[in-house]
């Protein structure tokens, strides 16, 4: 066991970097399950002594008691949903045979719930082929990011005999009698949550035949670290495969005529874009015509469209040219064009004619977020789900031709938004950047700065924070604390130019928009540095383990949830190599190393620091930022650090990078998060 624990060097440029830590890596080794087996009776402990743990469960609890619908879609005679009832770990899948109306009784067709006794068994993905009769879905276990493919028959309600495995970050794109799907080779045993994911491919499967029998469709046997998703078109006339590639910015897109077959060869695509600089998505084909939503000259994106018989980024056509706010999601629907902007953090939906002229605004209530469900090109309906940080989830149905809404379902919340208050803020970063910040509170707070607070971000990956209600959030607000969300650069809420300003070299922005959020909750008396707690999961977690070691000061606790952590070798674990485009890699050039280790916060802990309360959160099962990043953290901190603060690890068994966590765990992770928050801020728990 000690020689396992030998400290290991690595060589960048000609730096040596110790690594006292590359033990933890290996999960399945038994110090390290010992490790975790101990470092979870240690937080254990110490969460067991709070003595108003159980009440902030019960309320949490209590709160996420109500029932929840999605919006509606059409496949077949049916229109589906899902509904969670109450405390149910999965989402349960339901259907009826009107869209006039919530039905209170609707038919059960998929239950996940009843795939595992414990709720870790989640749907990840599902299509139904174009006739309705069947619905090729995937699953994941424990939180992995490892799929597996079934097929079940919508008539008999019963699974067929389709089975296949190894599919990880794959659609399901329907074709006549079968789908294609992205998979990669299978790994050695024991390496699920580390081995590098490398060659992925398209396959065709064919309903009825063994998986050993599937159609390879596209793969790219020189570069290992190309990624491919299929899609295809409504009508299934047009498949799509979207390529991208470590350290791309962008995606390769490729095309094939579905009405001359299946592919037989490369040959029978043809390539819409040269390079990997631009993010291109199809949207759907129309009259002859491919459109897609890109951000080639449009940093806040545009529609364009180009022929189907030429199709090629030379040959295009603005549809709805860029806006000064960001195309975040479009849809042709009933004849017409649906678009969904973020304009401040806000969505608003605006409709077009197929042409992209006659722009009418949809008068849905603002402030907040909103989705779509149920568009295809020959219907006139669809449903919209709009929430904010006070508004729960609620489905209104939209006719397309009469431009009316309908409010088609409303949860019962225990839950009375008028005695809260959500505001947006704009202050200024260490650069002069305007930052927004949405704030929520009870309206009878007082800003005396005493106040315990939580401060959310992200920060990363072109990802957009726009305002989500959470049932879990009112136990924490109820009890007279604050919740603000920053929206940092990094992010696309401001277009690709915002995403640019805070990778790579940029990182530090990221950093920098946090800390002066921090300042200014703190200097307008929202809270105070010893009530003031930060909170981030994944890309998020990074950013509070960076802000930890470089504004210790300013913060009483840190929450960095399933972060990556070691930004060294992040890019040598599963997926990792897919986020060097985002944040470099230490192996790019000497200047590029030098930028990562100055912020990677494994390699900035100090013993001088002193640290705030901090408690980790991860899963035993993430394959996608794995477990090893907070395990090295943890113990680095601990030996390290010697100050009074706790340093704490929480790793969820049966648990992964979030995506289908249940219900249950979902709960006792989040009440424990509180718990220590309320408890490391010395707050008495109100109401």
């Amino acid at each position: 066991m000690e020689d396992k624990k030998q400290i290991v060097y690595d060589d960048y440029f000609g730096i040596k970097v110790a690594d006292p830590y590359r033990w933890l890596e290996d999960d399945n080794a038994p110090e390290v399950k010992e490790w975790v087996k101990r470092e979870n009776k240690k937080t254990e402990e110490f969460l067991s002594k709070i003595p108003f743990r159980n009440k902030i469960k019960k309320r949490v609890e209590e709160v996420w008691d109500y029932e929840k619908r999605s919006g509606l879609f059409k496949a077949g005679n049916y229109f589906y949903f899902f509904r969670t009832e109450g405390l149910q770990n999965q989402s349960v899948m339901y259907r009826q045979k009107n869209s006039e109306k919530a039905e209170e009784n609707p038919e059960l067709f998929f239950d996940p719930n009843t795939l595992s006794n414990d709720g870790t068994i989640a749907l990840k993905n599902l299509r139904f082929s174009k006739d309705g009769k069947y619905m090729a879905y995937s699953v994941s276990g424990s939180g992995s990011d490892w799929e597996e493919i079934f097929v079940f028959d919508a008539e008999k309600k019963a699974l067929t005999e389709d089975n296949i495995k190894w599919i990880k970050f794959s659609d399901i794109a329907w074709y006549k009698d079968g789908f294609f799907y992205s998979c990669y080779d299978a790994v050695g045993e024991g390496k699920a949550l580390t081995e590098k994911n490398e060659f992925q491919k398209i396959k065709y499967h064919k309903l009825g035949t063994p998986e050993t029998e599937d159609k390879l469709i596209f793969n790219d046997t020189e570069h290992p670290l190309r990624s491919f998703t299929a899609s295809t078109s409504e009508d299934e006339k047009t498949l799509f495969i979207y390529a991208n590639e470590a350290g791309s910015e962008g995606f390769l897109v490729f095309i094939a005529d579905l009405q001359k077959g299946l592919p037989q060869s490369k040959d029978c695509f043809v390539q819409y874009n040269k390079d990997f600089k631009n993010t291109v998505y199809p949207i759907e084909t129309d009259g002859g015509y491919l459109f897609l939503m890109t951000n080639k000259d449009a940093p806040f994106y545009k529609l364009v469209k180009t022929p189907l018989a030429n199709p090629s980024e030379t040959n295009i056509e603005d549809v709805i040219p860029e806006k000064k706010c960001l195309l975040s999601s479009c849809a042709i629907c009933g004849g017409k064009i649906l678009t969904v902007y973020i304009k401040d953090v806000q969505d608003t939906v605006y409709i077009y004619g197929i042409d992209g002229k006659n722009e009418k605004r949809v008068a849905l209530p603002e402030n907040g977020s909103i989705t779509f469900s149920g568009a295809r090109k020959n219907e006139n309906f669809l449903f919209f789900a709009y929430t904010s940080y006070i508004t729960p989830n609620k489905i209104i149905k939209y006719d397309i031709e009469k431009n009316e809404l309908k409010d088609f379902f409303t949860p019962a919340v225990d839950f009375d938004d008028k005695k809260y208050k959500c505001e947006q803020v704009f202050f200024a970063s260490k650069d002069g950047t305007k930052i927004p910040m949405h704030i929520v509170y009870k309206s009878d707070i007082k800003l005396d700065r005493n106040n315990p607070t939580i401060m959310y971000g992200y920060g990363g990956f072109a990802i957009s924070l726009t305002p989500m209600f959470s049932a879990a959030r009112i136990a924490f607000l109820e009890a007279g604390g604050i919740y603000a969300c920053v929206n940092l650069r990094g992010g696309l809420e401001y277009g690709e130019k915002w995403h640019e300003a805070g990778k790579k070299k940029n990182k530090q922005n990221v950093f920098d928009d946090f800390i002066s959020g921090g300042e200014y909750l703190i200097k307008n008396k929202y809270t105070s540095p010893e009530k003031l707690a930060i909170q981030g999961g994944s890309n998020g977690g990074l950013l509070i383990g960076a802000v930890t070691n470089q504004r210790p000061d300013l913060f009483a606790v840190a929450i960095p949830q399933v972060g990556v952590l070691d930004m060294l070798r992040y890019q040598h674990f599963t997926i990792g190599w897919a986020w060097v485009d985002e944040y470099g890699s230490s192996e790019d050039s000497k200047e590029m190393f030098e930028y990562l280790y100055a912020y990677s916060p494994l390699h900035n802990i100090k013993p001088e620091i002193k640290y705030p309360s901090i408690l980790i959160t991860t899963g035993d099962h993430d394959d996608r930022v794995v477990p090893a990043h907070s395990f090295k953290y943890a113990q680095a901190l601990h030996d390290t650090y010697k100050g009074k603060n706790p340093v704490l690890i929480r790793i969820t068994e049966k648990a992964g990078h979030g995506a289908g966590k249940p219900t249950a765990k979902i709960i006792e992770e989040t009440a424990d998060i509180f718990s220590f928050v309320f408890y490391q801020t010395g707050t008495d728990i109100k109401g």
